[in-house]
């Protein structure tokens, strides 16, 4: 084998794998695609270990999150990005050990803030059910 043949069966191999759409040891799980070990997830694709998502992508190790992507051992995040670690986010990205934070972009190990901002805890909840609603979010 040499590098030509190298670099075509790699080629071969990224193809096949872009292309397969089967789940494998996934239980009860609804229009997923690519998806492993996963439990009840729906309309989700390459997700690892989830369970209880929905249309979230690229996802490993969470729970309960809805439109996420690229997430890994999240709980409970709705439309959130590359984060790790972190629990009741909504529409953060970049977020690690994060808590109960909304619109929060590259924080971590930081609880009830809002586009950044800390709050208290009545506060905090009293904002973000408001923006939810406004906002229009309901997680399914």
């Amino acid at each position: 084998m040499d590098a030509r043949d190298f670099e075509a069966a790699l080629r071969n191999l990224l193809a096949d794998a872009r292309g397969a759409r089967q789940n494998a040891s996934c239980t009860a799980c609804e229009q997923c695609e690519r998806c492993t070990e996963c439990t009840f997830c729906r309309n989700s694709k390459a997700l690892a270990r989830c369970h209880y998502c929905t249309e979230c992508v690229e996802c490993t190790d969470c729970a309960h999150c809805w439109k996420c992507s690229s997430c890994l051992g999240c709980l409970h995040c709705v439309a959130t990005d590359r984060s790790i670690g972190s629990a009741y986010l909504v529409r953060c990205t970049d977020c690690t050990g994060c808590s109960y934070c909304f619109g929060c972009v590259g924080l971590a190990r930081r609880d009830f803030h809002i586009l950044n901002e800390p709050y208290d805890r009545a506060t905090y909840f009293e904002i973000a059910a408001r923006l939810t609603r406004e906002l229009g979010i309901r997680a399914p």
